[in-house]
């Protein structure tokens, strides 16, 4: 019999969002691998979704990680495309 009971990592009054069963806890109940958070409130972690969407989609339309369209240059930092070869 173990004397220690392994704890989950958390405080009661952080809230998490279980992405294997898709419900919020208090003071996580899930693994960490399987959760968001932490929020400060209940309805923010019911919100966890949307705000992962959103950020997702700010990083996706974000031109700073966006530069393919740029044009491709060679490994001498010089643009092919304007090589005066």
């Amino acid at each position: 019999m173990a004397l220690f009971k392994k704890r989950t990592v958390g405080k009661p009054g952080e809230w998490y969002y279980c992405l294997q069963h898709k419900k919020v806890e208090e003071g996580p109940e899930c693994p960490a691998l399987n959760r968001f958070g932490p929020y400060t409130s209940r309805e923010a972690a019911q919100h966890a979704m949307d705000t992962a969407r959103e950020r997702n989609l700010q990083w996706e339309t974000d031109p700073k990680w966006h530069d393919e369209d740029k044009g491709t240059s060679s490994p001498s930092g010089e643009n092919p495309s304007t090589s005066g070869d």
